[in-house]
């Protein structure tokens, strides 16, 4: 998902798995030294395919799940907002920084009948803290324009923040400060709950457009942002954690019945460290001054059955204009790549596939190839991007090549820019990313992944 101001990315695609989540803990205590977060991750059932888009050792963890019947969604983390807590479900989205939930100004018996968790119901939270609009805090976040007038002196005058995403979909309303309920993990104890005051997010009144709406939205009630700016969960939570790190596994969404694995606010200890087994192989995270939200990675080269493809470097290269380069984006599903990367990649995919074609393709793919009768492992072409510092990237085929239809199954690489994605960069997107452990160290402005790192996640 794309952030205000930003280049267009894409829209929120379909929720194919939704987020088994822990209840809320009971206990109030401070997240102690040496513990970590761990939140669960999971995927909600799409009913109908849209590929639209778009402390040193104190870490926490939640847990994520996948199961979803056809290759496009997103992945969701619940959280537990307010005094007492109210369970929600948010899209963990590394694409953007804001938090926000959708909000309520529900009031009397009417607020009852209202489905758990369809919003959040700021009235009913004694802990809810509006932002002040002259705070410092407000200037993290995009005004509506015009401005609304903002009184100096009066006590209760709120800050109001409008967000806006690529194709218009926005989250507007207050900037505020609540309290967060967690479970923390730790190589000591097995689980403690820890109360967390002061989460900056943003309470929705006013939630518009498809990426945010729709049945693209259906089990979601707002946006995770993971993005590399202040206000985002990750960097807020990494600073009481100790560590300016997170780690997640996006398990496949084809396996049933759904597995569960995390996301990791800090440092993984070793006790839990999948990696300690599987080391990471690690590629520089590159700063784009004009897009500092995004997580973006060098591509040296592209190649498919160990063939290099013909593609100038420069296409994968931020210009001085802050143009081109390639993200990751969980809030993604696809992968997006330039034009003049993404037209060498079909034509080889298109000379090595081996398969007939489908006969008919499926809306919104350039390639599709019928697989009856091919067995449950079809030969299909292998794909891998040699990345800046010698890591390599090569995903099972499952990766890049999804299911749509009984025997059929596509290419799930589209060309930036193709509806509104992209503008002149690429995007690895999380269908991509499933399967492998991914740790985004910004301290060390590094990326690590690792292909067996999931199997204790």
């Amino acid at each position: 998902m794309a952030a205000p101001s930003l280049p267009s990315l894409l829209l929120l695609s379909s929720l194919l798995l939704l987020l088994a989540a822990s209840p809320p803990p009971s206990a109030s205590a401070a997240a102690s030294r040496g513990s970590f977060l761990k939140l669960p991750l999971l995927h909600r059932p799409s009913r109908t395919p849209q590929l639209l888009r778009r402390g040193r050792s104190r870490s926490a963890a939640s847990p994520v799940t996948s199961a979803a019947p056809f290759g496009a969604g997103q992945y969701l983390v619940a959280l537990h907002l307010g005094t007492p807590p109210q369970r929600l479900l948010l899209v963990a989205d590394t694409g953007s920084d804001l938090v926000w939930a959708r909000c309520s100004a529900c009031r009397g018996a009417g607020c009852s009948r209202r489905a758990p968790g369809s919003a959040f119901l700021a009235r009913r939270s004694s802990s809810f803290r509006p932002h002040h609009c002259y705070s410092a805090s407000c200037r993290l976040v995009p005004r509506p324009s015009p401005p609304p007038r903002c009184n100096r002196t009066r006590l209760h005058s709120a800050c109001r923040y409008e967000y806006t995403y690529s194709d218009g979909s926005l989250s507007s309303g207050f900037f505020a400060r609540e309290t967060v309920s967690l479970h923390t993990t730790s190589a000591k104890t097995k689980a403690a709950a820890a109360r967390l005051k002061g989460l900056a997010f943003g309470c929705g009144f006013r939630v518009s457009g498809p990426s945010v709406t729709g049945s693209s939205f259906n089990g979601s009630q707002g946006v995770m942002g993971l993005g590399r700016g202040p206000i985002s969960f990750a960097s807020q939570l990494g600073r009481r954690f100790g560590s300016n790190k997170f780690s997640y596994c996006l398990k496949d969404y084809t396996l049933l019945p759904s597995p569960t694995s995390y996301l990791i606010i800090g440092d993984r200890p070793s006790a839990d460290n999948a990696a300690a087994a599987s080391p990471l192989a690690f590629t520089p995270l590159l700063a784009n001054p004009l897009a500092p939200s995004f997580y973006y990675v060098g591509i040296k080269r592209v190649s498919v059955d160990g063939e290099r493809l013909p593609i100038d470097p420069s296409v994968w290269s931020l210009d001085d204009l802050g143009n081109g380069g390639t993200i990751l984006d969980s809030g993604t599903t696809l992968t997006f790549l330039a034009e003049p990367g993404y037209r060498p990649l079909l034509a080889a995919m298109r000379r090595r596939v081996g398969l007939p074609a489908a006969a008919a393709a499926a809306p919104g793919f350039d390639l599709c190839v019928n697989v009856t009768g091919a067995g449950r492992r079809p030969r299909l072409p292998r794909l891998s991007f040699e990345m800046e510092g010698g890591a390599v990237l090569a995903p099972p085929a499952g990766n890049y090549f999804i299911d749509v239809a009984k025997g059929v199954r596509c290419l799930a690489v589209r060309p930036a820019g193709a509806a509104a994605e992209g503008g002149g960069f690429s995007v690895i997107g999380n269908v991509m990313q499933q399967g492998f452990l991914w740790e985004f160290d910004v301290d060390r402005s590094r990326l690590g992944f690792s292909r067996r790192g999931c199997a204790a996640s």
